[in-house]
């Protein structure tokens, strides 16, 4: 166990195109994507987003440790993966993720937006499918585990999505927002379902709720002092008609934003271990210590938090100064 089987591979197109796939379902493609249609497409959106995939990653997350049903046998299975071998595999929530996103975005557009809804479909469905072949090229799920995960992801979305404006624009007005954004994921992750060994669906479901505890800090903090999304005027950013200027500060926005971003999560993972090492008395090399759940809940929850709250509030004041708005 934790030793990579050799393998030969025998056709690099379906390689690269499903070790890609797989990539659309993990925090690369959440840092970059996620923040992009923030910056560039639509604030609405990008709220129900990051709100549908907080929800349905933990639900998902949370699951894999109550039914603790094991990935695929290796061998005869060959897996391209190991980080996320030490996880259970049903449901498999890259299914649930690329699923949550790619129709969460297709619903909140496709009124908004002027394209052929069987071409949004199609795409949301390309997506989707993509990514849940790719967990089992990868050999990291069953085809149970994928099945399984995008139906949650389709009932879940089934089930909020009649609440999604409610659930806005409570977010954006409550005066109670900040506190139930940041209160509420903590118990969550300070009660997260233990475990005989470590596995990092803990830390990771603490990524994913402080990223998403920080975003809506940041909307609610852009709502009452930036723009309203609730006015006579209807608040909206973006482009349906792009053309080569625009792309360019499109380019520009992201670039910049990616760039301030990942400079913030550096920061605060060096700020944050530091001040938890001195705290608890532990090596820098010490891994065992990382993943206690003093450490690792705070560590990562406060890191991931200033990367939601910078996405959405420091790197816009930044798009503005620069005159990139």
């Amino acid at each position: 166990q934790g030793c990579m089987q050799k393998y030969i591979v025998k056709n690099y197109f379906y390689y690269y195109l499903f070790k890609f796939s797989a990539a659309l379902g993990e925090e690369i493609f959440y840092i970059t994507f996620l923040p992009f249609i923030y910056w560039n497409i639509d604030h609405s959106v990008s709220r129900r987003m990051v709100i549908i995939w907080s929800i349905v990653m933990y639900i998902g997350q949370v699951s894999k440790d109550i039914l603790k049903w094991p990935r695929p046998l290796s061998p005869p299975v060959v897996k391209l993966e190991m980080r996320t071998d030490a996880e259970y595999g049903m449901p498999s929530t890259h299914a649930m993720s690329a699923t949550a996103i790619s129709f969460t975005f297709l619903v909140a557009t496709v009124n908004q937006y002027k394209y052929p809804l069987e071409l949004g479909v199609a795409a949301a469905f390309v997506f989707s499918m993509l990514v849940c072949l790719s967990r089992l090229y990868t050999g990291m799920h069953t085809v149970l585990d994928v099945i399984g995960g995008a139906l949650i992801s389709a009932v879940l979305l089934v089930l909020l999505y009649p609440a999604w404006d409610t659930i806005d624009h409570l977010l954006l007005t409550s005066p109670f927002c900040p506190l139930l954004s940041i209160v509420v994921p903590l118990v969550l992750c300070y009660n997260y379902p233990k475990l005989d060994y470590y596995s990092p669906t803990r830390g990771d479901t603490t990524t994913i709720l402080g990223a998403g505890a920080g975003a809506t800090v940041g909307f609610w903090l852009n709502n009452q002092y930036a723009a309203p999304a609730y006015t006579s005027e209807n608040f909206q950013l973006g482009f349906p008609l792009m053309t080569s200027k625009i792309g360019v500060v499109v380019l520009a926005r992201f670039f910049v934003g990616i760039f301030v971003v990942l400079l913030m999560r550096q920061l605060m993972k060096s700020v944050v271990l530091g001040v938890l090492r001195y705290r608890y008395k532990f090596s820098i090399d010490d891994l065992e210590a990382r993943r206690r759940l003093e450490v690792e809940v705070p560590y990562k929850f406060v890191t991931y938090s200033s990367v939601g709250f910078c996405a959405t509030v420091l790197v816009p004041l930044l798009h503005e100064l620069l005159g990139l708005m």
